[in-house]
Parts: structure tokens; C-alpha cells; sequence
């Protein structure tokens, strides 16, 4: 006799599998950029309580040494912020941030002199912090926004 062998999915089946995966991305890519925001702003959190550690660590050692005032300036290079070059005044993390101009990375602006502006850029917005020598403060320099506010505590 005649017997058919059905292998294959129907027209309608595979609509259906269409919409469900579709529904699935649209609520999965939103939460997706939300977790990389929480991740830029996580690494920055960890950045900013590294350098503020190191402030106070290099405080100390200057303090053992007869030396009362904090440390000059911070690194600015173009490459690696914060990095600890071996010189005594710009000495700060052993291993320093990578710069960049892009979300997640940190860059530098000296115009607003006396103090060299640090920018933090989370989520398309930029987070300007700055050293103080004077009592060894690494602060935001004022509310920005909300993605600014949440670097600091």
C-alpha cells in the first residue's frame, strides 16, 4: 500500500517558533544593555575605590618617610591612567586603567586647571572626577546625573 513518511514541520509550527523567538529577543536585548551599563559602572566603582586606596597607601608611606603632604598630580598618560611610573610624584596603581575615549574607559582633560579633570564615561555620559593634593580627595566634581551618581557612594 501507499504509506506516507511526514518529516518536515507545517507552515503554521514554524510561524509559531518565529513569534516565540521574537517575543524572547525583545525582552532579552533590553536587559542585555542594562547589564552592560551595571558592568561599566561596576568597573568604575572598582577603579574609583582603587585609586582612592592607593591615595591613602601612598599618604602612608610619605607619612613614615617625614613627608606630611599628599602625592603632586596622578598619571595622565594618554595609554594608562593612574599607572605607578616609579617616580614619587606620580606613582599611584601598580598596574594602571587602560584610557580611552569610549564607555568603560577613563580619559583626562587639564583645562580646568589647577587640577587635571578625570572622565569616567559610563552610558554615553561622561563622569568628571578630580584629584585635590591639597588633602588628597578623588571626588566627582558634582552631580552630574543618575549613572554618575551611582560611581560613588
Amino acid at each position: 500500500m501507499y504509506s506516507t513518511n511526514k518529516k518536515a514541520f507545517t507552515m503554521i509550527e514554524l510561524v509559531f517558533v518565529i513569534v516565540i523567538l521574537g517575543i524572547l529577543s525583545a525582552v532579552a536585548i533590553p536587559k542585555l544593555a542594562a547589564t552592560r551599563i551595571d558592568a561599566q559602572i561596576s568597573k568604575g566603582r572598582a577603579d574609583i575605590s582603587s585609586i582612592r586606596s592607593s591615595i591613602i597607601t601612598e599618604r602612608q608611606a610619605r607619612l613614615i618617610t617625614g613627608q606630611p603632604n599628599f602625592i603632586n598630580s596622578l598619571s595622565s598618560s594618554t595609554t594608562t591612567l593612574f599607572d605607578g611610573n616609579g617616580t614619587a610624584t606620580s606613582s599611584l596603581l601598580m598596574y594602571g586603567v587602560k584610557a580611552g575615549a569610549t564607555d568603560g574607559y577613563w580619559s583626562t582633560d587639564s583645562t580646568g586647571m589647577p587640577y587635571v579633570s578625570y572622565i569616567y564615561k559610563v552610558g554615553g555620559s561622561s563622569c568628571n572626577f578630580t584629584y585635590n593634593p591639597t588633602n588628597g580627595t578623588f571626588n566627582i566634581d558634582a552631580s552630574q546625573n543618575a549613572i554618575c551618581d551611582n560611581l560613588v557612594d
